[in-house]
């Protein structure tokens, strides 16, 4: 049985009903809108956030979850849907998971328009059904994600990024949102408990650990379809790389940021700079930290009893570093 699969077999069923009202959530009058909407559902993903919300409050609540589990989950998926979309817009990309994305079909402005719609339905969402709790993870994961961006952005203009700000942008940009996921299911079945706080934190680890795999791949840890060097590419400054200009000579650190500032089109150049990360331990160094999150994740999954769901966020949590795209 595939490891995804396998994660999903005791959530099966809530899965399958949450599709049906995610579709619903994101229906309108407006035929266009529909028609786009659709065409997003069509072309899902992994769902992995989602699921993370139903195996954390099956785990904490015997396996039963209730309407604020499902609407946590649509809430959670019409916002990372919405910034996916605003995402292909910024980065003028033409691409999503293989398929043409929204802005390449409908142009820009329209993409926009959908994104800002699917941020007002999962805000709607929250508030017609009083889920003001559930409505603040959300907003503080949505603020957190704009600043990790707008960090990285100023970050990359001047190329000066620690490893603690490393941290703090992966932590904003992507792990945020896997905390939320994690903070909503549990919120959802357990609101005002101990266990938000400690699921947020949980899901945090997952998601840190998940951005440095995404790092890795750049370097040519597997082929996923990214072309290798992309980050490089976009002057984006991971683990790897920090690393590696932070234990480097002055004469190979200046020569690594003059690469990435001025040469970074430079196919060949690109390629000296990877190969000079992997010869200088950058890859061992992240993937070192990489587990440590994931150690980290699954040492707060140990109080609680052996059963289905929390075996499944083992597998998720040993998915995350161990996935080959």
């Amino acid at each position: 049985m595939k490891i995804v699969s396998q994660i999903k077999e005791p959530i099966e069923k809530e899965m399958e009903l949450f599709e049906a009202k995610f579709l619903e959530s994101m229906t309108s009058k407006v035929a266009l809108l529909n028609r786009i909407t659709f065409y997003i559902v069509n072309r899902k993903g992994k769902q992995m956030r989602p699921m993370f919300v139903f195996l954390t409050a099956k785990l904490l609540n015997n396996g039963v979850v209730n309407d604020r589990t499902y609407r946590g989950a649509a809430v959670i998926e019409l916002i990372h849907t919405a910034s996916l979309v605003h995402d292909d817009v910024v980065d003028d990309s033409n691409k999503r998971r293989g398929f043409f994305s929204i802005n390449a079909l409908w142009k820009n402005k329209i993409a926009v328009l959908v994104g800002d719609f699917l941020l007002a339905r999962g805000m709607l969402l929250s508030v017609d059904n009083d889920d003001f709790d559930l409505l603040k993870i959300i907003s503080v994961a949505m603020r957190e994600i704009s600043e990790g961006e707008l960090l990285q952005l100023e970050k990359a203009r001047r190329l000066d990024i620690t490893e603690d700000v490393y941290y703090e942008i992966i932590r904003q940009k992507t792990a945020t949102l896997i905390a939320a996921c994690c903070a909503l299911g549990a919120c959802s079945v357990k609101p005002d408990s101990a266990e938000v706080e400690k699921f947020r934190k949980f899901g945090e680890l997952c998601g840190m650990a998940f951005q440095i795999k995404d790092d890795l791949f750049d370097y040519g840890a597997a082929k996923i379809g990214k072309p290798i060097g992309i980050d490089i590419k976009e002057q984006k400054m991971t683990l790897p790389l920090i690393y590696v200009i932070n234990n480097s000579s002055k004469k190979d650190k200046s020569w690594l940021i003059n690469s990435i500032k001025n040469h970074n089109r430079d196919k060949k150049r690109v390629k000296e700079v990877i190969a000079f990360v992997q010869e200088n331990g950058g890859l061992d160094y992240a993937v070192e930290k990489m587990l440590k999150f994931k150690e980290e994740a699954l040492q707060l999954l140990q109080d609680y009893p052996d059963t289905e769901y929390k075996n499944s966020l083992e597998l998720m949590v040993n998915y995350v570093v161990d996935r080959k795209k």
